[in-house]
């Protein structure tokens, strides 16, 4: 289930490039008078989902990472959990135990070892599987071992009149400090460095619903796994990381959302840094919520009659309202930064968007994903099926990649880099890195699957993203952030620069690559 909704888009949105049924290229407005910006290519990344199946552990109190609550073996219609406004359960059905996942990882990757249980009210609280080392009103300290299985909490009993809340799941290392220091040690030391973080998924951008600003997420927030995380941590995790931070506004966010939004980057954001402001993600991506309602939207304006130019059109117009917001919050533009984001494979979508109502004018960066691609499908016209590449050797593979994959990536970023040249814009990749995945049915193909998993450990896959990396900068590039930075290898796609909080760095050879080529280019990182 990881990423899947995420990536597994990719066949449509590619089928619909080539099909060209966006009806673009018939006319073109005057591009702008910019002057072509110097490039500084830099490292950032993209930060994985926040789950209850995360490998990658940020956040010091586990609860955060914690699954909506359950009634085991009910339907929801059954279970009729009541909650409070934070996400705390204030009633249970007779008979029933409400459960929520704190990690699934019931394996030696979870960070085993004595937790403590923090919670206010009354009630009754059972870890199964694990070991109670002490019971007291308010805290219960049990040791979690990741052998023995899921980390899971049950409310049994709860006092509907003080019912439990503002439950924490810390370390009992982290007790007296979890509440100055919530972010784990490991997780700030392996991405000091990084030029930008990319919070697209820890907002839960794709498909989001949410418009008004009381409906934002909230550091009360019982789990952020629902609303995401609140700005308020994101704020405070770059500031501690002292780089950039990239927020995705929500599609359907209102305009005193973006306002409210704006104007608490701009008094707790660190002077010295950049905010970079993107309309939602991929909104030209069919297989997303925000590319449907962008077709709508455009269409009701009468921006255009095609659905795909329609959206585009719709996705410009409403970025460059989004930038005129931070705009006038800011007195300027010189302390954030402008993005509109295209489709790499297909250069025509973004100068469709640079080019309605020069909206080139208003931004400062053309944003891509040029990834070195290679999505197999279940049935594909050229032979290049799933039962066909599972049959290869890592040798054949590789050679694919370097003859085919690589070069195609390479001038995605050749086209693009001319779009933005005409209109005076930076390039960035918002998105980077190896794509290699079943689609169309074949991520089922267990053995297609087992080859890409050993090609992202292969030595050759770090080849691959150090030739990736220089020629973006060779091409005139500027930031990149790689999609992601730790998570579990699935069908669904090797998206994890790492695959475990605690795997050694060592052992990944696209970590090593792409933190080798950061230090290149003057980040402080380590490997």
């Amino acid at each position: 289930m990881i990423d899947k909704n995420r990536r597994s888009l990719m066949l449509a949105a590619t089928a619909t490039a080539a099909l060209g049924v966006f009806g673009l290229g018939a006319t073109r407005l005057a591009k702008t008078n910019k002057k072509i910006p110097v490039a500084n290519a830099q490292f950032g990344i993209n930060l994985a989902g926040v789950a209850d199946w995360s490998s990658e552990f940020p956040f010091v109190d586990l609860f955060k990472q914690s699954r909506a609550w359950f009634v085991e073996g009910k339907q929801p219609a059954e279970a009729r959990l009541n909650l409070d406004a934070d996400g705390w359960v204030t009633q249970l059905p007779l008979g029933t135990v409400a459960s929520t996942i704190i990690s699934v990882l019931g394996n030696s990757h979870f960070p085993s070892g004595d937790y403590v249980i923090l919670y206010e009210g009354e009630g009754v609280i059972k870890v199964p599987n694990h070991d109670y080392k002490s019971i007291k009103p308010g805290r219960i300290v049990v040791n979690v071992n990741g052998e023995k299985g899921i980390f899971r909490l049950d409310i049994s009993k709860l006092n509907t009149q003080n019912y439990l809340k503002n439950i924490r799941v810390v370390p009992i290392a982290h007790e007296e400090t979890y509440q100055q220091n919530r972010w784990n040690p490991t997780f700030l030391a392996r991405w000091s460095g990084v030029a930008c973080l990319r919070f697209m998924d820890w907002m839960n951008t794709n498909n989001s619903q949410l418009v008004a600003w009381k409906d934002r997420a909230k550091p009360s927030d019982a789990s952020f796994t629902m609303n995401g995380v609140p700005l308020e941590w994101l704020v405070d995790l770059a500031n501690q990381q002292n780089c950039d931070a990239w927020f995705c506004m929500p599609h359907k966010a209102d305009d005193d959302y973006i306002k409210q939004f704006a104007l608490y980057v701009k008094e707790h954001l660190k002077p010295e840094l950049h905010a970079w402001v993107e309309n939602s993600n991929e909104v030209w991506n069919g297989g997303f919520q925000q590319h449907k309602d962008a077709v709508i939207a455009g269409q009701r304006l009468n921006l255009s009659q095609d659905s795909g130019e329609a959206a585009l059109r719709y996705y410009a117009s409403r970025s460059v309202q989004i930038f005129k917001i931070w705009t006038d919050v800011y007195k300027g533009h010189d302390r954030f930064v402008r993005v509109l984001a295209a489709q790499a494979a297909y250069s025509p979508v973004a100068e469709e968007i640079l080019a309605f109502q020069n909206a080139a004018s208003d931004a400062d960066v053309l944003a891509i994903a040029p990834y070195v691609s290679f999505n197999v499908p279940a049935k594909d016209e050229k032979g290049l099926d799933d039962k066909l590449v599972s049959a290869w050797n890592l040798d054949q593979l590789f050679e694919h990649l370097n003859k085919v994959s690589l070069p195609e990536s390479i001038q995605w970023v050749k086209n693009n880099k001319k779009v933005a040249d005409d209109y005076g814009l930076k390039l960035v990749a918002y998105e980077a890195g190896q794509h290699l995945v079943g689609v169309g049915g074949g991520e089922n193909n267990e053995r297609l699957n087992n080859l890409f998993y050993s090609a992202n450990a292969d030595a050759r896959m770090g080849d691959i993203y150090t030739k990736s990396l220089m020629m973006w900068a060779q091409n005139g590039g500027d930031l990149t952030c790689s999609f992601n930075s730790v998570g579990a290898w699935s069908k669904w796609g090797s998206w994890g620069l790492l695959q475990n909080h605690d795997d050694a760095p060592s052992s990944s050879p696209k970590f090593v690559a792409s933190v080798k080529w950061a230090i290149s280019r003057g980040q402080k990182m380590a490997i």
